[in-house]
């Protein structure tokens, strides 16, 4: 029997330990969901920025790998109309940095892309019927969500707010991820695009708790033990941890993005939509800082990073984006079935402590 004060993510996804693995587009692949899945949390695989045969390849891996259960998730946005004008501003805006490191303005923009969940996509979900399916902005139309669902797979989602974390139950999500203003990479907002409408991690999951009948996981500057903890004494069924992984050598980051998580200070993360068009939170680099982390000149998601991928190629120290949360500086190198294994074994420790 278990000793968690609360089970029910547990029983609903069928995972020994309530540590999700944050999936994190860009940053990792198949190794870390297994390794993950196998340690009894659950893996999480991101399938944004996969085409549909690395998706495949993917799913395959994972399945060969593991009998656990294992989460894939999609992003739900509406790709944006074509602006030719925007993104000639926005291109202009970055050419000093394109004479500096002597990259060609006048080539053809490359273009920066994030797949949304489609019907190709779904009928890879009916193929592998991963355990669990989570959406980030919302979740697809109702049609595709009907078909996920008749695979028997739980849908999760995130929310910034106790509006999105309601609007997500009524449409039929079997728990919530309450995401923290602390989170690193993409916001999960959806209903608004207004920044201050955003709260911490540790307001929001109790008045998402209090709204909701459906479990909580909590994400977002949950990096060690201590973080797990509070969550639950806060009322969280589980958590969902991100930037702890990006330390594990699971984690497919460039040189520059390991350097920058162990030597940044623990106040150098911000809020940036230059890298896609999106808010999301990231290592301050500096593009970030002479430009400022957000401007009204970025093209719609994800079409800011088209201009930049040239910079990116030369310097990505200064031009790529090094996402992370407000608490990376308490991440620890352990592999990712260590990590899992540790947070849940000391939190435990602590919650169970007479």
């Amino acid at each position: 029997m278990s000793q968690w004060p609360d089970t029910r993510i547990l029983d609903l996804l069928g995972i020994e330990l309530p540590i999700i693995q944050a999936p994190m587009a860009g940053a990792h692949d198949s190794a870390m969901v297994i390794a993950t899945s196998n340690a009894g949390g659950l893996g999480s695989l991101p399938a944004a920025l996969l085409s549909l045969e690395q998706l495949r390849e993917e799913l395959k891996t994972i399945r060969q790998n593991s009998q656990r259960p294992f989460n894939v998730n999609f992003f739900c946005h509406q790709p944006p109309a074509p602006d030719e004008q925007k993104a000639r501003e926005w291109k202009n805006l970055l050419e000093p940095y394109y004479r500096e490191l002597g990259v060609d303005f006048d080539a053809p923009t490359p273009v920066s892309n994030r797949a949304p969940f489609d019907e190709a996509a779904c009928a890879l979900i009916e193929e592998f019927h991963p355990e669990v399916v989570s959406f980030h902005f919302g979740l697809p139309e109702k049609s595709l969500l009907d078909r996920v669902k008749a695979t028997g797979a739980k849908i999760l989602s995130s929310a910034t707010t106790v509006e999105e974390a309601v609007w997500l139950e009524q449409r039929g999500c079997d728990a919530i991820i309450a995401m923290g203003y602390e989170a690193g990479g993409h916001r999960g907002m959806f209903l608004s695009d207004d920044l201050s409408s955003q709260v911490g991690t540790f307001a929001l999951v109790p008045q998402i708790v209090d709204a909701v009948k459906v479990p909580v996981i909590a994400a977002g500057g949950i990096t060690d033990a201590r973080g797990v903890a509070a969550a639950f004494h806060l009322g969280a069924s589980a958590v969902q941890v991100g930037t702890a992984y990006l330390f594990t050598p699971e984690a497919k980051i460039s040189a520059a993005h390991h350097k920058a998580l162990r030597t940044a200070k623990e106040s150098e993360t911000a809020l940036t939509n230059l890298f896609t068009g999106r808010p999301a939170r990231g290592l301050l680099n500096r593009v970030m800082r002479e430009l400022g982390p957000m401007s009204d000149k970025a093209p719609a998601f994800p079409l800011a990073g088209g201009a930049l991928m040239p910079l990116r190629a030369k310097d990505p120290a200064d031009f790529a984006n090094l996402w992370a949360g407000q608490a990376f500086r308490l991440g620890v190198e352990l592999t990712a079935a260590e990590l899992t294994r540790r947070l849940a074994d000391e939190a435990l420790a602590k919650l169970t402590r007479r």
